[in-house]
């Protein structure tokens, strides 16, 4: 506010309706990066042991998956530990695509760059260590295997415009929209997610979130209130 000159909160909100690329900044300053590898420890679990097997099933060909808002990358690079372990029982296993796209060009390059502090790792096991991260020489900090970084493609993206793509089988919306957002932008960015996401697909929000109030096509999936179906059960 002061670096714009503005002496009340009522001047800076009228500077960020005249200014987009003030707002821009204003809303990069507000995003947030706090997560950590498997977060919500029982979800994964049931991705894993249920969720995942089952869709694997009806869909041979191919898995197209998006991380709607992935901040730095540890929701994308558990899915693909979990993924990479259930690959190496099967003799068939579906082509995967991983759409990761975040507003916030800093937090993309540090997904890409796959470099994470101790604190990141706490809820993996010693063998997911071992197998999947290198620590730094002399520092707390872990790379990630490049190879988890294989079949991502991470895309700078605003949550209120068109999705980065369509034909989604899982659209992780966790944390974001649903926490942040008023109610007439997050019924409009949700509304513009759910479009992408195929008939019975999954839609993952966070654990304490909410739905809009209209969103009569998504069932939710037994077990985890914020794990949905678009669509029926089957």
């Amino acid at each position: 506010m002061t670096a714009l000159g503005c002496r009340n909160i009522s001047e800076y909100l009228a500077v960020i309706d005249r200014e987009e690329e003030i707002r821009q900044q204003c809303e990069l300053l507000l995003t947030v990066s706090i997560s950590r590898f498997f977060r919500d420890r029982k979800f994964w679990e049931i991705l894993e042991k249920e969720l995942l097997p089952e869709m694997v099933k009806k869909n041979s060909d191919k898995i197209k998956i998006w991380s709607a808002g992935c901040a730095s990358g540890e929701e994308v690079y558990s899915f693909k530990m979990v993924w990479d372990g259930m690959k190496k029982h099967a003799v068939k296993f579906p082509k995967l695509e991983i759409i990761a796209t975040d507003m916030n060009p800093t937090y993309l390059a540090r997904a890409r760059a796959g470099i994470y502090s101790s604190s990141s790792l706490k809820e993996l096991t010693k063998d997911l260590k071992l197998k999947y991260f290198q620590q730094k020489p002399g520092k707390n900090l872990f790379m990630v295997n490049p190879t988890l970084g294989k079949d991502v493609s991470w895309k700078r993206h605003h949550l209120l415009s068109d999705p980065p793509d369509s034909g989604f089988n899982i659209i992780f919306l966790r944390n974001n929209v649903l926490t942040y957002y008023g109610d007439r932008l997050k019924n409009k960015a949700f509304n513009n997610v759910f479009s992408s996401l195929l008939p019975f697909g999954l839609l993952i929000i966070g654990s304490h979130e909410s739905l809009p109030s209209d969103s009569s096509d998504l069932t939710r999936v037994a077990r985890l209130p914020y794990v949905f179906r678009k669509g029926p059960n089957p």
